[in-house]
């Protein structure tokens, strides 16, 4: 099921990179100073480790992503379209590379566990 997943995060990432080469064909520019800007989020651990995982999660969710790339297409708002697709792009390769969103640490996501304890998934 995970590879499924990973699978289904491939597709996104191919539709993100071609949505962006149509919508905004000249601007790989932003795109590259972007691509790792979900990521800053998890500067909120400095006010505490349970506001980290949530402003991870949030600048992460697809959901949210996919509410953001609507809302600027329906209301033309370029800039919200633009950083909205950037995300989805961050987002899907993250979950391609089996990063996923957090659960009650910064090492165990909903794909499994990572890095370190990345041994834990073969616990049972």
């Amino acid at each position: 099921m995970k590879n499924l997943l990973k699978l289904e995060s491939l597709g996104l990432f191919a539709l993100s990179i071609w949505a962006y080469m149509e919508l905004f064909p000249n601007q790989w520019g932003t795109f590259a100073w972007l691509i790792l800007a979900p990521d800053l989020s998890f500067v909120a651990v400095i006010i505490s480790k349970k506001l980290g995982l949530h402003a991870y999660n949030f600048f992460h969710h697809q959901g949210v992503i996919a509410l953001a790339i609507l809302i600027g297409f329906y209301w033309q708002i370029p800039l919200l379209l633009q950083v909205g697709i950037i995300f989805m792009a961050h987002s899907t390769i993250d979950r391609v590379l089996g990063y996923g969103l957090k659960l009650d640490s910064f090492d165990h996501t909903h794909l499994g566990w990572i890095g370190k304890s990345s041994f834990k998934n073969h616990e049972q």
